[in-house]
C-alpha cells in the first residue's frame, strides 16, 4: 500500500497534529544557539523541554492505527495485531530522538530514506507481524515521515537555517576547490576528455609486437605484448666507498628489471645491442603507463623525428609520430609543465653522428623547460661516450644479454604462440649442448630467428652467424602473400635480395635507418633494368609495395616512410652489397663511425679471402686501439684468411691483452666482446696487477658469455694476489649463485677477504661452502636466516650489515663466539647492543642506525667509527669509558651535542678521525692535545679553510689523512701545526683528480700518496 493510498485511511487531520506534538516549536531566527540543532533536541519527548512522554506517544500511535482500521473498506491488517502494530509504530516514532542529524539534513535526506533510518534505529520493531501488518507499519512510517518533513519546512527557523547551511557548505566547497587547485593543478575538461581518448590509443598502438618467424605459416604476425614481452635485466656499474680502515671494494654491478629502469631515477640512458629489446621495452613502458593512467606517455622514435628535419616541440609530438588524434591547444605543455609526462626517446644510435649534438641540445632544452617528468633515451652501446648525459643527471643502464633461463622462457613462449610444441624440447636441448648456437641466442631477435629456423627446417639449424642470417633471409624471403585482394608480384629470392641490399646500402651510406617511400621508389626504379625478373612485374612503386608486403624485412612505420624490421638486417644486406660492388675502401674509410661496426664485421664475413685481408690491413693501418680490436672481432667471421694477416691482427691485439689499466680492461671488454675471452692469458706468466686486469675483463663479459667468462675466472681461483681475489669475490653477483660459489669462491684463499651477499640465493649458497670468517650482508635478510646459513658460527670473526631493516634483535649474534668485528650501516631497526656485550667485539662501525643504545657496555672495543648523534653533554656519557680505544672516527653530526668534551678520557687513542662542518673550538683542540699516544689524524675536507678553529701545534702527529678533497681546499695551515708529519694520504672526492705535488711541497719531509681507490 503506497503512502498516497494509505492517506485515504490516515487523514492528514490526524497525522499532522500528531507530528506537531512530537516536536518542540522554536522561535524565529536560524536556530544556531545550540548548534548543531539535532533532532534529539527538537523532539518533545527528549531533553530538558519534555512536553510529551512515551505514554502519550503510544496513545497517539494507537489512535492513528485504530483510525486506519475503522476507516471504510477492507482493514489493512488483521485486527488481532492492532496492539502489536501500535507498539511498533510507537518505537519508530520514538526513534526520531535517537537520529544523529538536524532538520536541514533530514529534509535533504528525503522522507523515504528518513523512514529507512527510523526502521533501522528501531530494529526488530516489526518482528512477528504478518506480511500485511508489516506493510502497513512501513507505509505508516513513511507517511508519518512525509508530515515530519512538512513540519520541518514550516518551522520559522528552517528557512534561515537552510540559508546558513548552504552558505557554510558553499564556503567549505570553495575552500576545498581552491586548495585542490593549488596543490594539484589539473588539466581543464578538454584536456581530460582528450586524455580519455589518447591513453587507450597509446595502449592499443603499442600493445602488439612481432615474434620473428611466426608469420611464415598460418599464425598471426603480431602478438599481444603481454604474451610476447620478456622481462630482461638492466645493469649499472657503481662504485662503493669502503668503510674506515678497509681497502676499497671492487666495482659492483647493480641489477634491476629493465621495466623498472625509471622506478628510482627520472632520467635514464638505456644502452643495448641490436635486437636486445630496447624498442620492445619502450612499448611496454608506454602501454603500462597508459593503462595505469599515472603518466602520459610520448613514444618518440628518433629515426622518424630526424627524417622530418627539425625536431618537434611538445605541441608537435603527436603530429611528428603520426598520431591521428588532435589534442587541445597547449595540452602537451600543460602535461609536461605539471610533471606528468613519460617521454620515451627511442634510437639515439639511429641518428647520424653529425646530428647527435643537435638531438642532445633538443632533449636537454625539453628537460630544462619541463622538470619533474620522466625521460628514457635508448641507444646502442657505443653510439655516444659513457658520460654523454651524466652532467644532466641521467643514470646509465645497459640491457644485459639473455641468460639461459631467459632463453628457455622465450623458447617456450615462442612455441606456444606458434602452436609448435613438438619442436620445443629438441631446440632447448640443442641450445644447452651446442656452444656456438648458445652464443648466438643472446637477444630476442636472434632467439626468434633461431626458433623460426628450427621449426622451418624441422629440427635442423645452421652454424655460424653468417650462415644463420643466410638461412633466416631465405626463410623470410619465401614468405607468402596471405592478404586477399592485394596485387601479387612474383619476385624470386635473389631478386628480392638484390633490391633489398641496395635499399640497405643507401641507408648505411646516409647514416640513417629510415627513408621516405619516394626515395626508396627511386632506388628500386634505378635497379629494375638490371634485375630482369623484377622488371616485368610492374613499376617501381608496385615492386616496392611487394617487397614490403612479402619480404618480411621491410615495414612502413609511418605514412610515407620505410625501414627494415631490424637494424641487423640493414647492416647485413648493406655489407653484402658493398662487398659485391667492391666498396671496401668506403667501408674502411667509415670504420671510425660506430654505426659502421656491424657493417664492417658482416663485410668480412661476405668478402673473399683476399678482400678480407685487405680490409683487415686497412683497419690495422689506422693504429688505434678501437680499430685494432674491431679487426680482432672480425676474425670471428673470417672463415678463410691469410695466416700472416691473422697472425698480425692477433699480434697487434696482443699489445692490448692483457690490458694496461682498469680503464683499458673495460674498453677491451666493451669493444672486443666475448671473443677476447679466448685471448686472455694467465695466470701463469702474469704479475699480480696484470692478473687483476685480466680478471676485470672477464668479469665484465660475464653477462654476455657466462660460460666463457667462468672458464677464465676459474683459472685464477688459486691466485695469491689479494686484488685478484677481491675482484673474484665482487664478481659473484654476475653469475648464478651456487654455480659460481662451487666453481670459484669455495676455492679462494680467504685471507683478507670479505664475502658479500646481496640476494637470498647467495645467502643460501653460503651454507654449501667452506666457512668464511668475514662476511657482509647487504639488504633486508632476517637475522635468523643469516645465522642459519653459517656452516660454523664459531669461525665468524667479522660481520657487516647494510640496508637491513629486518635486523632488530642483535641477541641472535651471541652464538658467534669469535666475533670481534661488527658494522651496521643503514640498519635503522637495530637495537640494544648490550645483548652482545659478552662477545669479544674489538671493532665496531655504526652508520645511520637510529636509537642504537648500550654502547657503554662494550668494554672490549679498540676501534670505533660512528655516524649518529650522541646524547648527553660529553662523549663519556655515551661511549664505553672502560674500552681501550685506539682508533676513533666520529662522522657528520655525531658530536653535535657533545663536542669533543671528554675525548681525553681515552688516553689509549692512537688514531682519531673527525668529519664535521662546525668549527672546532679551543676546548675541542685541548681535548685532542691531551691524548699522549695520538700519532694519526684523519680530517674531512669540510674543515678547510675556515672550520679548523684555533688549531694548536701537535708535534706528536706523524700520520695525516685528508678525506675527501676536491682540490681547491687551502690546507697550508696544517704544515705549521703538524711539524713532524711523515706520511700524508690524500683521498680525492668523487670525480676529482688530485695532483700530489702541492701537498708534497707543503710536507717536504713526508711521503705523500693520493689514494684514488
Amino acid at each position: 500500500m503506497e503512502p498516497a493510498v494509505l492517506g485515504g485511511k490516515l487523514a492528514s487531520s490526524l497525522v499532522a497534529p500528531l507530528v506537531k506534538k512530537l516536536f518542540v516549536t522554536g522561535g524565529p531566527g536560524a536556530g544556531l544557539v545550540d548548534r548543531p540543532v539535532r533532532l534529539d533536541r527538537l523532539v518533545s519527548f527528549r531533553g530538558e523541554r519534555r512536553t510529551l512522554g512515551e505514554r502519550e506517544v503510544r496513545l497517539l500511535a494507537g489512535k492513528l492505527v485504530g483510525a486506519a482500521l475503522d476507516s471504510p473498506g477492507e482493514p489493512p491488517f488483521p485486527r488481532d495485531e492492532t496492539e502489536a502494530v501500535a507498539d511498533a509504530l510507537t518505537a519508530r516514532l520514538l526513534a526520531l530522538g535517537d537520529l544523529d542529524m538536524d532538520d536541514v539534513q533530514a529534509v535533504r535526506l528525503g522522507h523515504g530514506e528518513l523512514a529507512v533510518r527510523l526502521r533501522r534505529q528501531a530494529a526488530g520493531s516489526g518482528d512477528g507481524l504478518s506480511t500485511d501488518a508489516r506493510y502497513f507499519l512501513d507505509s505508516a512510517t513513511e507517511w508519518a515521515c512525509l508530515h515530519v518533513l512538512e513540519f520541518f519546512t514550516r518551522r520559522s527557523t528552517f528557512v534561515a537555517r537552510t540559508l546558513v547551511a548552504q552558505t557554510r557548505g558553499q564556503a567549505e566547497l570553495i575552500a576545498k576547490v581552491d586548495e585542490l587547485i593549488t596543490r594539484i593543478p589539473r588539466p581543464d575538461a578538454r584536456d581530460t576528455a582528450f586524455e580519455r581518448r589518447y591513453l587507450p590509443y597509446v595502449a592499443a598502438q603499442h600493445d602488439r609486437i612481432t615474434i620473428y618467424g611466426i608469420d611464415l605459416r598460418d599464425s598471426p604476425d603480431r602478438w599481444p605484448l603481454e604474451v610476447a614481452y620478456l622481462s630482461l635485466e638492466a645493469t649499472a656499474q657503481e662504485e662503493h666507498t669502503a668503510l674506515p680502515g678497509q681497502d676499497a671494494e671492487p666495482e659492483r654491478t647493480v641489477r634491476l628489471p629493465a621495466e623498472a629502469a625509471l622506478s628510482t631515477h627520472d632520467r635514464v640512458l638505456l644502452r643495448g645491442d641490436a635486437g636486445s629489446g630496447k624498442t620492445t621495452l619502450v612499448q611496454w613502458l608506454a602501454v603500462t603507463a597508459a593503462r595505469d593512467g599515472d603518466r602520459v606517455p610520448y613514444v618518440l622514435p628518433l629515426r622518424t623525428l630526424t627524417r622530418a628535419g627539425a625536431l618537434p616541440s611538445p605541441a608537435a609530438f603527436l603530429t611528428a609520430v603520426g598520431c591521428p588524434l588532435t589534442p587541445p591547444e597547449g595540452w602537451a605543455e600543460r602535461v609536461l609543465g605539471a610533471g606528468r609526462g613519460l617521454v620515451l626517446v627511442d634510437g639515439l644510435d639511429e641518428v647520424p653522428a653529425a646530428e647527435r649534438h643537435r638531438t642532445r641540445d633538443w632533449l636537454l632544452a625539453l628537460i630544462r623547460a619541463f622538470p619533474g617528468n620522466r625521460w628514457l633515451l635508448t641507444s646502442r652501446p657505443t653510439a655516444v661516450r659513457p658520460d654523454w648525459l651524466a652532467a644532466e643527471g641521467f643514470r646509465e643502464l645497459a640491457l644485459t644479454p639473455m641468460r639461459r633461463d631467459d632463453v628457455a622462457t622465450f623458447v617456450r613462449r615462442w612455441h606456444a604462440a606458434a602452436e609448435a610444441p613438438e619442436f620445443e624440447v629438441r631446440l632447448l636441448d640443442s641450445l644447452r649442448t651446442k656452444r656456438d648456437l648458445a652464443r648466438l641466442a643472446t637477444n630476442p631477435l636472434m632467439c626468434g630467428l633461431i626458433c623460426a629456423l628450427h621449426r622451418e627446417r624441422r629440427g635442423y639449424l645452421p652454424t655460424g652467424r653468417k650462415e644463420l642470417y643466410d638461412a633466416a633471409l631465405t626463410m623470410l624471403l619465401a614468405r607468402r602473400d596471405r592478404e586477399r585482394g592485394m596485387e601479387a608480384v612474383e619476385l624470386g629470392e635473389e631478386a628480392q635480395l638484390e633490391l633489398l641490399q641496395r635499399l640497405a646500402y643507401a641507408l648505411v651510406l646516409s647514416g640513417r635507418t629510415e627513408m621516405s617511400v619516394e626515395t626508396a621508389e627511386g632506388i628500386v626504379e634505378r635497379a629494375l633494368p638490371s634485375v630482369a625478373s623484377a622488371a616485368g612485374q610492374g613499376d617501381a612503386a608496385t615492386v616496392l609495395r611487394a617487397l614490403v608486403l612479402r619480404s618480411g624485412l621491410l615495414r612502413q612505420p609511418g605514412e610515407g616512410s620505410l625501414d627494415f624490421v631490424h637494424r641487423t638486417f640493414q647492416d647485413y644486406l648493406g655489407a653484402r652489397y658493398a662487398v659485391e660492388q667492391g666498396h671496401l675502401d668506403v667501408l674502411a674509410g667509415r670504420a671510425d663511425d660506430s654505426q659502421w661496426e656491424d657493417v664492417i664485421r658482416m663485410a668480412v664475413a661476405h668478402a673473399r679471402p683476399g678482400e678480407r685481408a685487405m680490409l683487415l690491413r686497412r683497419l690495422l693501418a689506422e693504429d688505434t686501439p678501437r680499430l685494432t680490436l674491431l679487426a680482432l672481432a672480425c676474425l670471428e667471421h673470417a672463415t678463410a684468411l691469410d695466416p700472416a694477416v691473422r697472425a698480425e691482427v692477433e699480434a697487434r691485439a696482443g699489445a692490448l691483452v692483457p690490458p694496461g689499466s682498469k680503464e683499458d680492461a673495460k674498453a677491451l671488454a666493451a669493444n672486443a666482446g666475448p671473443l677476447v675471452l679466448e685471448l686472455l692469458p694467465g695466470p701463469e706468466g702474469l704479475t699480480g696487477t696484470q692478473a687483476y686486469r685480466v680478471v676485470v675483463t672477464a668479469s665484465l663479459l660475464a653477462e654476455q658469455a657466462p660460460d666463457g667468462a667462468l672458464a677464465v675466472l676459474r683459472r685464477f681461483r688459486e691466485h695469491p694476489s689479494l686484488e685478484v681475489r677481491r675482484q673474484l669475490v665482487g664478481t659473484w653477483g654476475r653469475f648464478e649463485a651456487r654455480t659460481y660459489a662451487s666453481e670459484v669462491l669455495d676455492h679462494l684463499d680467504r685471507t683478507g677477504l670479505f664475502l658479500t651477499c646481496t640476494t637470498d640465493a647467495q645467502v643460501a649458497a653460503v651454507a654449501g661452502m667452506r666457512p668464511w670468517s668475514r662476511l657482509q650482508f647487504q639488504g633486508s635478510h632476517p637475522i635468523s636466516d643469516i645465522v642459519a646459513c653459517l656452516p660454523d658460527p664459531s669461525v665468524v670473526e667479522a660481520l657487516h650489515f647494510s640496508d637491513n631493516q629486518q635486523l632488530t634483535d642483535l641477541s641472535e649474534l651471541s652464538a658467534l663466539e669469535s666475533l670481534h668485528g661488527l658494522a651496521l650501516v643503514d640498519c635503522r631497526s637495530a637495537q640494544k647492543l648490550g645483548n652482545i656485550a659478552s662477545l669479544p667485539l674489538r671493532d665496531l662501525v655504526i652508520y645511520t642506525t637510529d636509537g642504537l643504545s648500550d654502547l657503554r657496555q662494550l668494554g672490549f672495543l679498540q676501534d670505533l667509527a660512528l655516524r649518529q648523534p650522541l646524547p648527553g653533554p660529553r662523549l663519556t656519557t655515551s661511549l664505553p669509558v672502560s674500552a681501550p680505544l685506539e682508533f676513533l672516527h666520529l662522522q657528520r653530526d655525531t658530536t653535535r651535542n657533545t663536542g669533543l668534551r671528554g675525548l681525553s678520557h681515552w688516553r689509549t687513542l692512537r688514531t682519531f678521525g673527525l668529519s664535521r662542518t662546525a668549527p672546532l673550538t679551543a676546548t675541542d683542540w685541548a681535548e685532542i692535545a691531551q691524548l699522549p699516544l695520538l700519532t694519526s689524524l684523519y680530517l674531512s675536507g669540510s674543515f678547510f679553510p675556515d672550520n679548523l678553529g684555533p688549531m694548536p701545534v701537535l708535534p706528536g702527529i706523524t700520520g695525516l689523512r685528508l678525506d675527501p678533497l676536491g682540490g681547491g681546499e687551502d690546507v697550508s695551515i696544517l704544515a705549521t701545526r703538524l711539524p713532524n708529519v711523515r706520511t700524508v694520504v690524500v683521498h680525492p672526492a668523487l670525480g676529482a683528480h688530485l695532483d700530489p705535488a702541492p701537498y708534497a711541497a707543503l710536507f717536504p719531509d713526508a711521503e705523500v700518496t693520493v689514494d684514488e681507490r
